[in-house]
Protein backbone atom coordinates (compact mmCIF):
# COMPACT_ATOMS: atom_id res chain seq x y z
CA UNK A 1 0.00 0.00 0.00
CA UNK A 2 2.95 2.31 0.66
CA UNK A 3 5.07 1.44 -1.94
CA UNK A 4 7.46 4.19 -3.26
CA UNK A 5 6.72 6.00 0.00
CA UNK A 6 10.46 6.69 1.67
CA UNK A 7 10.54 7.12 4.75
CA UNK A 8 13.99 8.54 6.46
CA UNK A 9 14.28 7.87 10.54
CA UNK A 10 15.93 10.07 13.09
CA UNK A 11 14.05 8.28 16.03
CA UNK A 12 15.26 6.45 19.15
CA UNK A 13 13.80 4.54 21.61
CA UNK A 14 10.87 2.29 21.11
CA UNK A 15 8.14 4.60 19.86
CA UNK A 16 9.61 5.57 16.45
CA UNK A 17 10.45 3.05 15.47
CA UNK A 18 7.47 1.07 15.91
CA UNK A 19 5.73 3.91 13.72
CA UNK A 20 8.74 3.35 10.99
CA UNK A 21 8.33 -0.37 11.08
CA UNK A 22 4.65 -0.48 10.51
CA UNK A 23 5.00 2.24 7.39
CA UNK A 24 7.57 -0.91 6.40
CA UNK A 25 5.30 -3.57 6.92
CA UNK A 26 3.00 -1.65 4.61
CA UNK A 27 5.62 -1.48 1.76
CA UNK A 28 7.68 1.89 2.50
CA UNK A 29 11.32 2.14 2.07
CA UNK A 30 12.47 3.12 5.49
CA UNK A 31 16.33 4.16 6.01
CA UNK A 32 17.23 4.39 9.83
CA UNK A 33 19.83 6.65 10.62
CA UNK A 34 21.48 5.48 13.28
CA UNK A 35 24.76 7.18 15.12
CA UNK A 36 28.17 6.64 14.24
CA UNK A 37 30.82 6.46 17.19
CA UNK A 38 33.98 8.72 16.32
CA UNK A 39 35.85 6.94 19.17
CA UNK A 40 35.59 3.25 17.86
CA UNK A 41 34.96 4.04 14.53
CA UNK A 42 31.79 1.89 14.03
CA UNK A 43 28.47 1.81 13.42
CA UNK A 44 25.97 1.19 16.56
CA UNK A 45 23.29 -1.24 16.08
CA UNK A 46 20.56 -0.26 18.97
CA UNK A 47 21.96 -1.75 22.10
CA UNK A 48 19.92 -4.65 23.23
CA UNK A 49 20.95 -8.22 25.60
CA UNK A 50 23.07 -10.84 24.49
CA UNK A 51 20.22 -13.39 23.82
CA UNK A 52 18.67 -10.44 21.60
CA UNK A 53 21.51 -9.90 19.83
CA UNK A 54 21.90 -13.71 18.95
CA UNK A 55 18.48 -13.43 18.19
CA UNK A 56 16.58 -11.44 16.03
CA UNK A 57 13.84 -10.69 18.61
CA UNK A 58 14.82 -6.95 19.29
CA UNK A 59 14.83 -5.96 15.24
CA UNK A 60 11.48 -8.02 14.69
CA UNK A 61 9.84 -6.13 17.51
CA UNK A 62 10.93 -2.07 16.55
CA UNK A 63 13.41 -2.45 13.46
CA UNK A 64 11.94 -4.90 10.81
CA UNK A 65 12.56 -4.18 7.21
CA UNK A 66 14.29 -1.35 7.93
CA UNK A 67 17.32 0.08 6.23
CA UNK A 68 20.54 1.48 8.43
CA UNK A 69 22.97 4.36 7.46
CA UNK A 70 25.48 5.12 9.97
CA UNK A 71 26.50 8.94 10.38
CA UNK A 72 28.58 10.83 12.17
CA UNK A 73 26.15 14.13 12.84
CA UNK A 74 28.47 16.13 14.89
CA UNK A 75 30.18 16.55 11.58
CA UNK A 76 29.45 18.94 9.03
CA UNK A 77 29.37 16.40 6.41
CA UNK A 78 27.52 14.26 8.44
CA UNK A 79 24.93 16.82 9.04
CA UNK A 80 24.60 17.66 5.23
CA UNK A 81 24.23 13.85 4.19
CA UNK A 82 21.56 13.71 7.07
CA UNK A 83 19.93 17.03 5.30
CA UNK A 84 20.40 15.63 1.68
CA UNK A 85 18.79 11.85 2.45
CA UNK A 86 15.99 13.69 4.50
CA UNK A 87 15.14 16.23 1.45
CA UNK A 88 14.58 13.65 -0.65
CA UNK A 89 12.32 11.51 1.48
CA UNK A 90 8.59 11.61 1.85
CA UNK A 91 8.81 11.27 5.67
CA UNK A 92 11.21 12.31 8.03
CA UNK A 93 10.17 10.80 11.94
CA UNK A 94 12.08 11.94 14.45
CA UNK A 95 11.97 11.60 18.75
CA UNK A 96 14.69 14.42 19.88
CA UNK A 97 13.54 16.30 22.93
CA UNK A 98 12.35 20.10 21.15
CA UNK A 99 14.66 22.45 19.80
CA UNK A 100 17.46 19.44 19.78
CA UNK A 101 17.42 18.96 15.84
CA UNK A 102 17.14 22.61 14.90
CA UNK A 103 20.87 22.69 16.30
CA UNK A 104 22.23 20.24 13.50
CA UNK A 105 20.06 22.13 10.65
CA UNK A 106 17.29 18.91 10.56
CA UNK A 107 14.60 20.83 11.86
CA UNK A 108 11.01 21.17 10.00
CA UNK A 109 11.70 24.75 8.69
CA UNK A 110 15.35 24.66 7.53
CA UNK A 111 13.57 21.46 5.52
CA UNK A 112 10.26 22.69 4.41
CA UNK A 113 12.14 25.45 2.51
CA UNK A 114 13.68 23.57 0.15
CA UNK A 115 10.83 20.50 0.66
CA UNK A 116 7.20 21.99 1.29
CA UNK A 117 5.46 18.41 0.40
CA UNK A 118 7.66 16.61 3.45
CA UNK A 119 6.09 15.00 6.06
CA UNK A 120 7.57 15.78 8.71
CA UNK A 121 6.75 13.79 12.37
CA UNK A 122 8.31 14.61 16.03
CA UNK A 123 6.74 11.86 18.51
CA UNK A 124 7.71 12.69 21.74
CA UNK A 125 6.31 12.28 25.42
CA UNK A 126 5.11 15.19 26.06
CA UNK A 127 4.48 17.36 22.79
CA UNK A 128 6.22 20.07 20.99
CA UNK A 129 4.38 22.66 23.63
CA UNK A 130 2.61 22.93 27.29
CA UNK A 131 4.63 22.86 30.84
CA UNK A 132 6.22 19.85 30.05
CA UNK A 133 7.46 19.77 26.79
CA UNK A 134 11.46 20.06 27.83
CA UNK A 135 10.78 16.56 30.42
CA UNK A 136 12.59 13.44 30.03
CA UNK A 137 10.20 10.59 30.70
CA UNK A 138 9.64 7.03 29.89
CA UNK A 139 6.17 4.97 29.15
CA UNK A 140 6.02 4.85 33.14
CA UNK A 141 5.73 8.29 33.27
CA UNK A 142 3.20 8.98 30.27
CA UNK A 143 0.87 6.25 32.09
CA UNK A 144 0.90 8.10 35.29
CA UNK A 145 0.30 11.97 33.64
CA UNK A 146 -2.50 11.05 31.30
CA UNK A 147 -4.55 9.16 34.53
CA UNK A 148 -3.91 5.74 32.75
CA UNK A 149 -2.23 4.57 35.43
CA UNK A 150 -5.00 5.07 37.63
CA UNK A 151 -7.36 3.07 36.11
CA UNK A 152 -4.79 -0.07 36.62
CA UNK A 153 -4.86 -1.11 40.70
CA UNK A 154 -4.48 -4.62 42.39
CA UNK A 155 -6.75 -5.08 44.93
CA UNK A 156 -5.45 -2.87 47.26
CA UNK A 157 -6.15 -0.25 45.14
CA UNK A 158 -2.20 0.80 44.09
CA UNK A 159 -1.83 1.29 40.61
CA UNK A 160 0.19 -1.57 39.02
CA UNK A 161 3.03 -1.19 36.48
CA UNK A 162 2.53 -3.38 33.21
CA UNK A 163 5.09 -5.05 32.02
CA UNK A 164 4.55 -4.09 28.62
CA UNK A 165 5.45 -0.33 27.04
CA UNK A 166 1.71 0.10 26.48
CA UNK A 167 2.11 4.04 25.58
CA UNK A 168 5.11 3.53 23.23
CA UNK A 169 3.43 0.71 21.29
CA UNK A 170 0.06 2.81 20.93
CA UNK A 171 2.05 6.45 20.23
CA UNK A 172 3.61 4.38 17.18
CA UNK A 173 1.17 2.98 16.01
CA UNK A 174 -0.74 6.45 15.95
CA UNK A 175 2.04 8.14 14.17
CA UNK A 176 2.22 5.57 11.61
CA UNK A 177 -1.71 6.65 11.78
CA UNK A 178 -1.42 10.42 11.37
CA UNK A 179 1.44 9.85 8.46
CA UNK A 180 -0.59 8.03 6.63
CA UNK A 181 -3.27 10.84 6.63
CA UNK A 182 -1.04 13.00 5.73
CA UNK A 183 0.06 11.49 2.79
CA UNK A 184 -3.61 11.01 1.70
CA UNK A 185 -4.00 14.85 2.30
CA UNK A 186 -0.66 15.80 0.53
CA UNK A 187 -2.01 14.03 -2.55
CA UNK A 188 -4.89 16.43 -3.17
CA UNK A 189 -3.12 19.22 -2.10
CA UNK A 190 0.49 18.45 -2.91
CA UNK A 191 1.19 19.79 0.80
CA UNK A 192 3.17 18.43 3.28
CA UNK A 193 2.31 18.19 7.22
CA UNK A 194 4.10 18.72 10.68
CA UNK A 195 3.21 16.47 12.72
CA UNK A 196 3.42 16.80 16.73
CA UNK A 197 2.59 13.28 17.84
CA UNK A 198 2.33 13.21 22.06
CA UNK A 199 2.22 9.65 23.91
CA UNK A 200 0.58 11.98 26.52
CA UNK A 201 -1.86 13.56 24.52
CA UNK A 202 -2.83 10.01 23.08
CA UNK A 203 -3.46 8.28 26.18
CA UNK A 204 -4.73 11.54 27.77
CA UNK A 205 -7.77 11.47 24.65
CA UNK A 206 -8.55 7.92 25.78
CA UNK A 207 -8.78 8.69 29.71
CA UNK A 208 -11.08 11.81 28.93
CA UNK A 209 -14.32 9.63 28.19
CA UNK A 210 -13.83 7.19 31.18
CA UNK A 211 -12.86 10.32 33.46
CA UNK A 212 -16.27 12.43 32.48
CA UNK A 213 -18.17 8.96 32.83
CA UNK A 214 -16.62 8.81 36.31
CA UNK A 215 -17.43 12.04 37.96
CA UNK A 216 -20.57 11.91 36.71
CA UNK A 217 -21.40 8.83 38.12
CA UNK A 218 -18.90 8.43 40.85
CA UNK A 219 -15.57 6.30 41.03
CA UNK A 220 -17.19 3.50 42.86
CA UNK A 221 -20.36 3.76 41.04
CA UNK A 222 -18.45 3.90 37.15
CA UNK A 223 -15.88 0.95 38.44
CA UNK A 224 -18.71 -1.68 39.23
CA UNK A 225 -19.13 -1.92 35.50
CA UNK A 226 -15.67 -3.58 35.08
CA UNK A 227 -13.66 -5.91 37.76
CA UNK A 228 -16.03 -6.29 40.20
CA UNK A 229 -18.04 -8.02 38.40
CA UNK A 230 -18.69 -11.70 38.98
CA UNK A 231 -18.68 -12.25 35.24
CA UNK A 232 -15.98 -10.11 33.84
CA UNK A 233 -12.95 -12.22 35.63
CA UNK A 234 -9.66 -13.54 35.88
CA UNK A 235 -10.03 -16.82 37.27
CA UNK A 236 -6.85 -19.61 37.51
CA UNK A 237 -7.73 -23.26 36.85
CA UNK A 238 -6.54 -26.47 38.12
CA UNK A 239 -2.98 -26.45 36.41
CA UNK A 240 -2.11 -23.05 37.75
CA UNK A 241 -2.90 -21.23 34.58
CA UNK A 242 -5.96 -18.86 33.58
CA UNK A 243 -8.91 -17.94 31.60
CA UNK A 244 -10.42 -14.70 31.23
CA UNK A 245 -14.24 -14.89 31.70
CA UNK A 246 -16.03 -11.46 30.39
CA UNK A 247 -19.91 -12.24 30.03
CA UNK A 248 -21.15 -8.79 30.09
CA UNK A 249 -24.18 -9.12 27.85
CA UNK A 250 -26.81 -11.82 28.65
CA UNK A 251 -27.04 -14.04 26.33
CA UNK A 252 -23.10 -14.63 26.97
CA UNK A 253 -23.52 -15.19 30.96
CA UNK A 254 -26.50 -17.16 30.55
CA UNK A 255 -24.96 -19.17 27.88
CA UNK A 256 -21.75 -19.86 30.55
CA UNK A 257 -24.33 -20.65 33.53
CA UNK A 258 -26.14 -23.47 31.65
CA UNK A 259 -22.91 -24.94 30.02
CA UNK A 260 -21.88 -25.02 33.92
CA UNK A 261 -25.33 -26.98 35.06
CA UNK A 262 -25.69 -23.38 37.04
CA UNK A 263 -29.12 -22.45 36.41
CA UNK A 264 -29.02 -20.70 39.78
CA UNK A 265 -26.84 -17.96 38.66
CA UNK A 266 -28.48 -16.91 35.92
CA UNK A 267 -29.77 -13.78 37.61
CA UNK A 268 -26.61 -12.70 38.43
CA UNK A 269 -24.97 -11.29 35.71
CA UNK A 270 -24.60 -7.79 36.67
CA UNK A 271 -23.76 -9.08 40.44
CA UNK A 272 -20.44 -7.78 42.25
CA UNK A 273 -17.82 -9.73 43.90
CA UNK A 274 -19.11 -7.21 47.25
CA UNK A 275 -22.61 -7.96 46.74
CA UNK A 276 -22.31 -11.83 45.90
CA UNK A 277 -18.76 -13.27 47.89
CA UNK A 278 -20.01 -16.79 48.12
CA UNK A 279 -20.69 -17.16 44.05
CA UNK A 280 -17.33 -15.47 43.86
CA UNK A 281 -16.04 -18.35 46.11
CA UNK A 282 -18.23 -21.03 43.99
CA UNK A 283 -16.73 -19.66 40.67
CA UNK A 284 -13.18 -19.46 41.45
CA UNK A 285 -13.91 -23.42 42.58
CA UNK A 286 -15.45 -23.99 39.58
CA UNK A 287 -12.53 -22.85 37.57
CA UNK A 288 -10.37 -25.16 40.03
CA UNK A 289 -11.71 -28.25 38.43
CA UNK A 290 -10.52 -27.65 34.94
CA UNK A 291 -7.23 -27.44 33.23
CA UNK A 292 -7.09 -23.90 31.25
CA UNK A 293 -7.10 -26.55 28.38
CA UNK A 294 -10.02 -27.74 28.88
CA UNK A 295 -12.02 -24.48 29.90
CA UNK A 296 -10.68 -23.40 26.55
CA UNK A 297 -12.41 -25.90 24.89
CA UNK A 298 -15.52 -24.92 26.42
CA UNK A 299 -14.77 -21.24 25.20
CA UNK A 300 -14.75 -22.64 21.95
CA UNK A 301 -17.74 -24.71 21.60
CA UNK A 302 -20.15 -22.45 23.68
CA UNK A 303 -20.53 -18.86 22.71
CA UNK A 304 -20.09 -16.96 26.26
CA UNK A 305 -16.46 -15.01 26.02
CA UNK A 306 -13.98 -17.53 27.95
CA UNK A 307 -10.99 -17.16 26.77
CA UNK A 308 -7.01 -18.37 27.60
CA UNK A 309 -4.55 -16.16 29.25
CA UNK A 310 -2.17 -17.04 26.82
CA UNK A 311 1.84 -16.86 28.07
CA UNK A 312 4.24 -15.09 25.84
CA UNK A 313 6.51 -18.52 26.30
CA UNK A 314 3.94 -20.23 24.56
CA UNK A 315 2.42 -17.88 22.67
CA UNK A 316 3.65 -18.79 19.15
CA UNK A 317 1.83 -21.98 19.94
CA UNK A 318 -0.91 -20.36 21.03
CA UNK A 319 -4.49 -21.10 18.59
CA UNK A 320 -5.21 -17.27 18.10
CA UNK A 321 -1.47 -16.98 16.26
CA UNK A 322 -1.11 -20.00 14.64
CA UNK A 323 -4.64 -19.60 13.08
CA UNK A 324 -4.11 -16.58 11.82
CA UNK A 325 -0.45 -16.83 11.13
CA UNK A 326 0.71 -13.59 13.49
CA UNK A 327 3.83 -15.51 14.18
CA UNK A 328 5.15 -15.58 10.90
CA UNK A 329 8.81 -14.27 11.90
CA UNK A 330 9.23 -16.14 14.20
CA UNK A 331 12.98 -17.51 12.19
CA UNK A 332 13.70 -14.24 13.77
CA UNK A 333 13.84 -16.09 16.91
CA UNK A 334 16.57 -18.47 15.84
CA UNK A 335 20.28 -18.20 16.81
CA UNK A 336 22.58 -17.25 14.61
CA UNK A 337 25.88 -16.24 14.97
CA UNK A 338 27.56 -12.98 13.82
CA UNK A 339 29.31 -12.48 10.85
CA UNK A 340 30.39 -8.84 11.60
CA UNK A 341 33.39 -7.60 13.25
CA UNK A 342 32.20 -4.65 15.14
CA UNK A 343 32.38 -5.83 18.62
CA UNK A 344 28.97 -6.31 20.16
CA UNK A 345 26.37 -5.98 16.97
CA UNK A 346 23.80 -8.37 16.46
CA UNK A 347 23.60 -11.16 13.79
CA UNK A 348 20.83 -9.76 12.21
CA UNK A 349 21.88 -6.13 12.17
CA UNK A 350 23.20 -5.21 8.86
CA UNK A 351 24.31 -1.45 7.81
CA UNK A 352 23.03 0.01 4.60
CA UNK A 353 25.68 3.03 4.53
CA UNK A 354 27.37 2.75 1.17
CA UNK A 355 24.85 0.90 -0.72
CA UNK A 356 22.28 4.14 0.47
CA UNK A 357 24.59 6.35 -0.55
CA UNK A 358 25.58 5.46 -3.62
CA UNK A 359 21.49 4.47 -4.25
CA UNK A 360 19.92 7.51 -2.73
CA UNK A 361 23.01 10.43 -3.12
CA UNK A 362 25.38 8.93 -6.11
CA UNK A 363 27.89 9.18 -4.09
CA UNK A 364 31.09 7.56 -5.87
CA UNK A 365 33.67 4.78 -3.81
CA UNK A 366 36.42 7.52 -3.94
CA UNK A 367 34.21 9.88 -2.00
CA UNK A 368 32.78 7.31 0.43
CA UNK A 369 36.63 6.39 0.66
CA UNK A 370 37.13 9.94 1.60
CA UNK A 371 34.61 10.06 4.18
CA UNK A 372 35.55 6.88 5.68
CA UNK A 373 38.84 8.54 6.41
CA UNK A 374 37.26 11.72 7.83
CA UNK A 375 34.94 9.46 9.97
CA UNK A 376 31.88 10.89 8.49
CA UNK A 377 31.10 7.42 7.83
CA UNK A 378 31.83 3.76 9.87
CA UNK A 379 35.27 2.27 8.50
CA UNK A 380 33.99 -1.19 9.70
CA UNK A 381 30.32 -2.22 8.05
CA UNK A 382 28.22 -5.46 9.25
Amino acid sequence: MLTGVTVVDFSRHLPGPICTMRLADLGAEVIEITSFSVHDHTSQAPPTGLEGRETGAFYLRSHRNHKSISLNLRTDEGKSLAFALARQADVMVESFRPGVLRHLGLDYDSLWEVHPGLIYCSVTGYGQSGEMYQLGGHDLNIQAVSGFLSAVRDGEGKPVIADFPLADYAVGLYASEQICAALVQRSRTGRGAYLDVASGDLLSSWMGLHAILSKCSGPKEYGMTGRSLLAYQVYETADGQYVALAALEEKFWLNFCRAVGRQDWEMLQRASIEQQPEVYEELKALFLSRTQAEWSELGMEVDCCLTAVEERESWAESLYVTSREIAYTIPYLEKKEANSPVPGSSAWYRDHTRDLLRKKLGLADAELDRLQKLHVIPSVLS
